[in-house]
């Protein structure tokens, strides 16, 4: 790919705007896929991995673990992220952000990705029951031990990235770097108040599902339920579960027929020019790619290319505009937050 470089949120760490992510791994691709699609990006000059705990219950941690102990040279030069969070067992601390909880989940992270130090340690989700000052002191404490060299959050909102960066400076404590949200020309939720949170922090964003579940791709069209291999073709159950309520609305359309009528004319895929729209946007620090054959991480990739004009860019925010009431994110409660100098400039 294009080599572009950003900086890791507000770390001096350096990495690609396009980051692998692993959730199909040990599940929908298995480990000699995994790690072809592993050997593709690294050779297209990508620098940034992500994972989870949780993905194939740890398989996924592993199949990295294994691929990066037979390419040391490769290992090298990566950034690697993982979260923790969700159930990895049936008991009542094995999951969550305590400090009991986590204590065991990074020691299980670092031995199946086979590595002494976990660059980006990511909480997976908000824990309601545990005091946000309790998992920031275990993540202060993990970095001054070297187990991980940042962290950051993922599904968080803007008052918990509020909260947890301030009390983190307050405290003295290494402070979070990144934002790991949903993220898309379908889902533009977060623009609503996480954007400006981060921005407010110095945290980048890393976006998931920036196809929107890979309607951004054309591969579902309004007659048709999906069928075959795709995520929701595969699953008639589920798949028509997620399928019906964004078949329904008239927004997904429009979108769809944009991204389609601008990857025409600029002799692109659809999903090439809904990542690049994506990796433009504020805040945003690198682009989390999820695929399951080579073929997909190629034309995904090809998108590191691909720079949309103002014009472009201001056409798909227009279609895909974030429909807000009135009251407080809409334009009442943003003419209430505006003040400007009479006059001046």
């Amino acid at each position: 790919m294009s080599i572009e470089y950003r900086r890791l949120g507000n770390s001096g760490a350096i990495v690609t705007k396009f980051c692998l992510g692993t959730m199909t791994f040990g599940s929908e691709a298995d480990e000699a896929m995994s790690h072809m699609l592993l050997h593709d990006y690294a050779a297209a000059g990508g620098n940034f991995i992500d994972t989870a705990d949780v993905y194939s219950a740890g398989a996924s941690e592993e199949i990295i673990g294994r691929w990066l102990k037979k390419h040391p040279t490769q290992a090298a030069q990566m950034i690697i992220a993982t979260k923790a969070r969700f159930p990895m067992g049936s008991g009542p601390n094995d999951l969550g952000i305590s400090r009991k909880h986590l204590g065991h989940a990074l020691d299980a992270s670092l031995k199946r990705l086979s590595v002494e130090r976990i660059d980006l340690y990511q909480m997976h989700g908000w824990d309601a029951l545990t005091p946000i000052e309790e998992t920031l002191r275990f993540l202060n404490d993990a970095v001054s031990a070297g187990k991980i060299a940042y962290y950051g959050f993922s599904n968080f909102l803007g008052w918990h990235i509020a909260k947890a960066s301030e009390l983190a400076k307050a405290r003295g404590w290494a402070r979070p770097v990144t934002l790991q949200p949903q993220y898309s020309l379908l889902a533009r939720g977060i623009e609503a108040e996480i954007v400006d949170a981060c921005l407010d922090a110095g945290m980048g964003l890393l976006p998931w599902s920036p196809l929107g579940g890979g309607w951004l791709s054309g591969k579902y069209n309004r007659d048709a339920v999906p069928t075959g291999a795709t995520r929701l073709g595969e699953n008639p159950n589920r798949g028509m579960e997620a399928y019906a309520p964004r078949n329904q609305q008239a927004q997904t359309w429009s979108v769809l027929d944009a991204v389609r009528s601008l990857a025409k004319a600029r002799g692109r895929s659809m999903a090439q020019v809904a990542l690049a729209w994506v990796a433009q946007q504020p805040a945003v620090t690198s682009v989390i790619l999820g695929a399951r054959t080579r073929d997909q991480l190629a034309d995904n990739l090809a998108a590191a290319s691909l720079e949309l004009t103002q014009e472009e860019i201001s056409s798909l925010n227009k279609v895909s505009a974030l429909e807000l009431e009135d009251y407080p994110y809409g334009l009442g409660g943003t003419n209430q937050r505006r003040r400007k100098i009479e006059g001046g400039r």
